[in-house]
């Protein structure tokens, strides 16, 4: 049975028998009342919830009469008795009540207030939104996020699949937390960490005749369908670079604009597709293989934050394991 038998049931809390208003007011007249003490207020409240001054005196580590003090002390600021005294013990009168549903409301939100920093500061809530490229978002991005929510279940991640280009904009004007892009940036507003260097492969099914090759040259490309990356991006300049200095006119039979669709048009045996091997590695089937384009372009892959602000606790802990991803895959 509760210490405390007057207390209302916290059901019957918004519409209590003793009303919402906590001070009573003659009409016309105005009150003044000093500022409560929130010492005062919290030997109060405690009074009330252990049922004793003795108690409430333990719970808070002061003396019994410290207490009897503070609440001396607030029934003269507010003007109005707080308890009544029967047979030595403090029983708190309605107007009493009526103060303490505001108090424990008022402890209450400062509690919750308390989690809500608790949380923040140990990155257990928040929103984080990470921009990257379709490509990126729907390959690597996978494990990252699955790894991270684990570790943070109750972050909320807003992903945004943009291009190379947008992403590092909405990066730059902090329309973004954080993001992927990559070199070279060319960007003073940008903070950028790197992260992962890789080739420029072709896709192609596992029974075509040049799988059988350790490498594959323009030279070998000769009439050969291919499929490649939207006209314009930095990938589709190097390679078109790659054919004009072999004198090699591609024959490109599909354009698209994500390597998962360039693996699977490759697939269905459409062509070879010609993509960097990170995303590839993520859209790759049983039925096709992957094989070093030659010559050697390299994609350098990088953690993207804007240089005009410092970096979220949230953010920091979402490049930790950015890193430990990219760490393992070094390793294997």
């Amino acid at each position: 049975m509760s210490p405390c038998p007057w207390l209302p049931d916290p059901a019957s809390r918004a519409h209590g028998p003793f009303g919402k208003s906590v001070y009573a007011r003659p009409v016309g007249k105005e009150i003044c009342m000093k500022q409560l003490s929130l010492r005062g207020l919290k030997s109060f409240h405690e009074i009330i919830q252990s049922g004793s001054a003795t108690a409430a005196a333990e719970r808070l580590g002061l003396s019994q009469p410290g207490v009897s003090r503070l609440i001396a002390q607030l029934e003269r600021d507010v003007g109005f008795d707080l308890f009544y005294r029967e047979k030595g013990r403090l029983v708190p009168t309605a107007e009493g009540l009526a103060v303490y549903e505001e108090v424990d409301l008022a402890f209450s939100n400062i509690e919750r207030i308390n989690a809500v920093v608790r949380d923040i500061r140990n990155h257990d809530t928040g929103q984080l939104k990470i921009v990257a490229s379709p490509s990126f978002s729907e390959g690597v991005m996978a494990d990252i996020v699955a790894n991270f929510l684990k570790a943070f279940p109750k972050v909320r991640l807003n992903i945004d699949s943009r291009s190379m280009e947008t992403a590092k904009t909405q990066v730059a004007t902090r329309a973004a937390d954080c993001g992927f892009a990559k070199l070279p940036l060319d960007r003073p507003d940008i903070r950028a960490e790197k992260l992962v260097s890789c080739d420029t492969v072709c896709v192609l099914p596992r029974k075509h005749s040049l799988a059988r090759e350790a490498a594959i040259s323009p030279q070998q490309l000769i009439d050969q369908p291919l499929i490649l990356l939207g006209s314009g991006s930095w990938n589709r300049v190097q390679v078109e670079d790659a054919f004009k200095k072999a004198r090699v006119e591609p024959v490109v039979k599909v354009e698209t604009h994500t390597v998962g669709s360039a693996c699977a048009f490759a697939g269905r045996g459409m062509g070879i597709a010609i993509v960097n091997e990170l995303m590839a590695k993520s859209f790759l089937r049983d039925n096709l293989v992957l094989r070093p384009f030659r010559p050697k372009i390299l994609h350098e892959f990088v953690f993207i934050t804007s240089a005009l602000t410092p970096m979220s606790r949230l953010t920091q802990a979402f490049l930790d394991e950015v890193r430990r991803y990219f760490g393992r895959k070094q390793r294997q």
